[in-house]
């Protein structure tokens, strides 16, 4: 049964789930691919409907087994993935889209991001988007992986400032945005999407995360994903390749964090106080 999960609005007032699902690295083994899909199936009876994905990952294979997962469960779902920087040209970001529905078994996408910053001009992937929104191709489009300054630029351009939201690395291990983007994003209603919310399991092996873990009986990654969650205008994407890892990210939505929780995890995992260049994976 699908559990009601909080949720963070859109820039024109639509609310999506501040848990969803990410799928970086599914459908490239053939020994995953049944667990991967039972895991995706799993994440959406249990409310984690906003499911993360590009052309990029797996050069399709990922959309591939997507499109295999949603089967019965399409209209449940805000379907979002990603274009690639080359493949956002006006015509270039059409015909791309047209792929990955094809691969989705899908007539549309419910948001659609470049992937990152290209040599496309901005103003070029903006046309296309909103060619494809006035198609019925795709509900909503944003970026991923763009800075203050390239936002900045996007908004500054024809039709810009219809960008929907902003796909970043955040957690609590990278937390640059934090200085000046996510104030940036907020002021204009614009919810930043994390993903690698837990690092990518890449945490330190010892740090205040492990503490409060031990206390509350819970893990580490549950820890650090309860924090993303708890940030204001944040919604986050984890992967989870396992039915049983799905439940633990769901779990993380009952793990409600101490002031003192909180402060222990901002003396180790320090906020900026300058600006700092936005990572990516």
């Amino acid at each position: 049964m699908t559990t009601d999960i909080a949720t963070v609005s859109l820039p024109d007032g639509e609310r999506i789930p501040k848990l969803g699902q990410g799928t970086w690295e599914m459908g490239e083994q053939p020994a995953r691919r049944a667990a991967e899909i039972a895991a995706l199936r799993a994440g959406v009876e249990l409310g984690m409907t906003l499911i993360d994905t590009a052309e990029m990952y797996g050069d399709g294979a990922t959309e591939i087994l997507l499109g295999e997962a949603l089967a019965g469960l399409r209209e449940r779902v805000f379907l979002v993935s990603k274009v690639y920087p080359h493949n956002a040209s006006r015509r270039g970001v059409q015909a791309a889209c047209e792929k990955s529905l094809k691969r989705l078994k899908t007539d549309r996408l419910d948001l659609y991001l470049l992937h990152w910053r290209g040599s496309v001009p901005l103003e070029e992937t903006v046309e296309g988007f909103e060619a494809l929104r006035r198609a019925g191709k795709i509900r909503h489009w944003g970026v991923s992986n763009f800075d203050t300054e390239d936002m900045d630029e996007l908004v500054s351009t024809p039709g810009g400032d219809a960008c929907a939201t902003n796909q970043i690395l955040y957690n609590v291990a990278r937390r640059g945005s934090e200085f000046d983007l996510l104030p940036w994003l907020a002021a204009r209603n614009m919810p930043a999407m994390a993903y690698s919310p837990v690092d990518h399991a890449r945490l330190p092996k010892r740090s205040p995360l492990d503490d409060i873990a031990d206390a509350r009986g819970v893990s580490v990654f549950q820890v650090a994903l309860a924090w993303a969650l708890r940030q204001p205008g944040v919604f986050a994407i984890p992967k989870a390749g396992r039915i049983e890892h799905v439940r633990d990210n769901h779990r993380a939505l009952e793990l409600q964090l101490s002031s003192g929780d909180c402060a222990a995890i901002d003396a180790y995992f320090r906020p900026p106080r300058s600006k700092r260049p936005l990572e990516m994976l």
